[in-house]
């Protein structure tokens, strides 16, 4: 067996920047191998080498979620490869803000498909092989608008509530065969999207989150690295917020 084949494996969407670089670096500093899928080549290879030159485990697979047949692809090529497959954390996801009465369908739909119904399709191509195992987390990223909406963001709120429901639906299922499946829900979180917020737009949203800060996808990625691991294995169904107290 070989020294990759040996450690667990994790699958992670979004991979290439943000709070999905964050979780990529944190689970592959917990030993695990991790495959981190995103649409931009470029930015998984850059991704890859300076992790892999620091010592990590770390591979790359340009796929766009969207894409249903290419994502569970990309999974079941991951579980022949490596033979196995552990973890899975569905993080990818896109925007398309605007006022409901005003948006378009095109806007709503794309949105579901990329945050909701993605995640579907790689929950259900990644159960198979943890089933086989008798052991497996399904992390799915949320957010904070799922969980207490948000203006202007009517498709994006519908997505992550619906993968909450999804998410706990899952967690039912997969109980008896030793599979959690949980949300983490971020708040405001400090990443390129959010970096070009105009200075009163950022000032009015810190007067609503309790901790007056902004997140960091380190922390976020933190609570998906513990319920990707053993000591988590009580833990299941439920939607963990790293949001600095706005949904409380």
């Amino acid at each position: 067996m070989s020294e990759t084949q040996s450690r667990r494996v994790a699958f992670v969407t979004g991979g290439s920047r943000g709070i999905g670089e964050a979780i990529v670096h944190s689970l592959a500093a917990n030993s695990m191998h991790v495959v981190a899928v995103a649409r931009n080549s470029e930015k998984l290879a850059a991704l890859v080498a300076g992790m892999t030159a620091a010592g990590l485990s770390v591979e790359a697979l340009s796929v766009d979620v969207a894409d249903g047949a290419a994502l569970a692809a990309a999974i079941e090529q991951t579980i022949e490869k490596l033979g196995r497959l552990d973890v899975l954390v569905n993080n990818a996801g896109i925007t398309r803000d605007g006022l409901f009465m005003r948006m378009e369908d095109r806007d709503f739909d794309d949105v579901i498909n990329t945050n909701l119904r993605a995640a579907f399709v790689a929950c259900r191509a990644a159960a198979r092989a943890m089933i086989r195992a008798k052991w497996g987390r399904i992390i799915n990223i949320a957010s904070v608008s799922g969980i207490i909406g948000n203006a202007g963001q009517v498709n994006y709120s519908a997505s992550k509530a619906g993968l909450i429901g999804m998410t706990k639906s899952i967690a039912r299922e997969l109980a008896g065969k030793q599979v959690t499946a949980n949300c983490v829900a971020p708040g405001f979180t400090t990443t390129d999207m959010t970096d070009v917020l105009p200075p009163q737009i950022k000032d009015k949203v810190l007067e609503i989150i309790p901790l007056r800060r902004f997140g960091t996808p380190v922390e976020v990625a933190q609570v998906v690295a513990f319920l990707a691991g053993d000591t988590a294995g009580y833990i299941t169904g439920q939607v963990i917020a790293v949001d600095g107290g706005m949904s409380m």
